[in-house]
């Protein structure tokens, strides 16, 4: 049995500071364990969110060693311990107590998202699909808004830009642009409520999604260029406009 050093931050609100606890580190353990032995031996009111212990829930949320993680599926074994292991709330949104942070804004953005809204069914009243349509989007549904795709993004992280939506929503956007079933036009949105334009495709919210999914290369990069494509391509604005144009030449005529 090996013992190592971790600094947790608690406080709440704006004040706080990292204190030191000795963990008991068995073979096996996740940075969770050792969190619920420092609550459990030396600190019994500190605050932690967890649920699932699985990687499935997203609600141990916190930065181990500065990076962004879940920390029921952070090993120990992956970890030096020849330092502290510095466990920190995550410094994307308010702080709560402790490592509790407040993430209600997500849900508010969330209430914003028009729902799908599938066209009429066949005449026997199914749907079809291509399988390779619902293919696209399956990798987007397997989010589990643990949101340290949000917590990572530099926009939110450290221009507190209040118009953008973040990955997590973007991503949840393009699940039902990219539905083919869904008859909403949802660029006007993106780009004037959403914010996608305020993203530069760094990629930081890709490399900390514990289920790999591919944020920006499959999600927000076909947004960027379906929005560039109706609002920014001279061609398709002079062709809007024609055919604007047209239409009320002919209900002139009417």
């Amino acid at each position: 049995m090996a013992e190592a050093q971790f600094k947790v931050f608690r406080g709440e609100g704006s004040k706080g500071k990292l204190f030191e606890f000795p963990v008991e580190v068995t073979e096996g353990m996740v940075v969770l364990d050792a969190v619920q032995q420092i609550q459990s031996r030396h600190a019994n009111d500190l605050a932690v969110r967890w649920n699932c212990r699985a990687g499935k829930c997203g609600s141990c949320s916190a930065e181990v060693n500065g990076k962004p993680r879940l920390m029921c599926m952070t090993r120990m074994d992956e970890l030096s311990l020849d330092v502290p292991v510095q466990i920190e709330p995550m410094r994307g949104f308010p702080h709560m107590k402790d490592l509790v942070t407040d993430v209600s804004r997500n849900y508010e953005i969330n209430k914003k998202i028009r729902p799908l809204t599938p066209k009429p069914r066949e005449t026997d009243g199914t749907y079809r699909m291509q399988q390779e349509d619902i293919d696209r989007i399956q990798e987007f549904h397997k989010c589990i808004e643990c949101f340290l795709c949000q917590n990572v993004c530099h926009v939110i992280r450290d221009h507190s830009v209040k118009e953008f939506a973040g990955p997590r929503f973007l991503i949840s956007i393009a699940s039902l642009a990219m539905h083919p079933l869904d008859t909403l036009n949802r660029l006007k949105e993106l780009k004037d409520v959403f914010g996608l334009g305020y993203c530069n495709i760094t990629k930081c919210c890709t490399e900390v999604c514990p289920e790999n999914i591919k944020l920006t290369d499959n999600g927000i990069i076909p947004l960027k260029e379906r929005v560039a494509g109706a609002f920014y391509d001279p061609l398709a604005w002079l062709w809007k406009n024609l055919s604007s144009n047209s239409k009320k030449i002919t209900e002139i005529k009417k």
